[in-house]
């Protein structure tokens, strides 16, 4: 017998001996003729519970036999989806840790009678899928795992938080939004409400946000470093080109930056750029932002020679 436990995956679609190979790799059994004449003298060999199986020493064929049959000591695996991925970036850790089926879940992430269903007034639940740990077991319903991130959406997004949406007269789909541009903009939890105060400024002044973000999310392929080209492209998206908020949120912002674009810092701030240390430098003119750029790239010249040069775009 094996000391301490024992994991194995069934998934959708294994047939009794590939997972009886995978009990013997995983040394949860000794014998897989003796396990398999067992398992066919039980009639235990043609349904199994899919999902991530905890195996302790000294369980004996039938008792193994029968956890497969019933999902006795199935386990949960602990999840991690952080704050600020799009849709599509949370299907890819949902599949490598839970192994779902990744465009299902996009297929109904983007599902407008699904949408309705959960009770969200969008066309895709992009920006209601809340960022957090979950505890879902190995394969779960794709369906299922999305319902329980928008329901844990609608728990964070508290009724008080609702009150102070529909007072300011502004939509939940806006407020994610602006959130998901905050989000993508700042790590920072202190500069979150200066920098929804930033685009919203710029909103009240009829200026165009000019958030790169919005930018990104209107590129295909993985994020990468803007070029002057990319802000001539055609998109609702593209906030350099079009006024406005973009028509949906870009990301699935967490608490912080949704409260932020709730409760937004109010001052008189219109650009800033990033300081290289982490943060941003916020200014009021345009003369201003230009000298913090320069301070920027000054800085990044010191430490990066070689890089080409990126966009350094207005407000950000």
């Amino acid at each position: 017998t094996f000391s301490g436990d024992r994991f194995i995956k069934v998934s959708r679609g294994q047939t009794f001996s590939q997972v009886v190979d995978s009990l013997s790799h995983a040394g949860v059994i000794r014998s897989t003729t003796t396990f398999q004449a067992a398992g066919r003298l039980l009639g235990l060999t043609t349904r199994m519970q899919i999902g991530k199986y905890r195996f302790k020493s000294g369980a004996s064929n039938v008792d193994i036999l029968q956890d497969l049959r019933y999902g006795m000591t199935l386990v949960s695996i602990s999840t991690l989806v952080p704050e600020g991925l799009r849709a599509t970036r949370q299907a890819r850790i949902l599949t490598r840790t839970l192994g779902i089926d990744s465009a299902r879940f996009m297929d109904m992430v983007t599902d407008s009678s699904f949408v309705r269903s959960l009770g969200v007034d969008a066309p895709t639940l992009e920006g209601y899928l809340m960022p957090d740990t979950y505890e879902f077991y190995w394969q779960a319903d794709e369906a299922d795992i999305i319902a329980a991130m928008v329901k844990r959406h609608r728990e964070l997004v508290s009724d008080s938080l609702r009150e102070a949406i529909e007072r300011r007269g502004i939509s939940m789909n806006e407020v994610l939004t602006l959130a998901s541009i905050v989000e993508a903009e700042t790590r920072v939890d202190s500069e979150r409400t200066i920098v929804a105060g930033v685009y919203l400024n710029r909103l009240r002044k009829r200026m165009r946000l000019e958030a790169d973000p919005t930018v990104q999310y209107a590129m295909e392929g993985a994020p990468r470093r803007l070029h002057y080209s990319d802000l001539q492209r055609e998109s609702p998206y593209n906030t350099y080109r079009h006024y406005g908020l973009p028509p949906g949120p870009i990301n699935n912002p967490g608490l912080s930056s949704i409260t932020a674009a709730i409760f937004p810092r109010r001052h008189a701030y219109l650009f800033f750029v990033a300081n290289g240390e982490g943060g941003h430098v916020f200014t009021r003119t345009f003369a201003e932002h230009l000298k913090a750029v320069q301070a920027f790239r000054k800085k990044r010249a010191a430490t990066q020679q070689q890089q080409p040069s990126p966009v350094q775009g207005v407000p950000r």
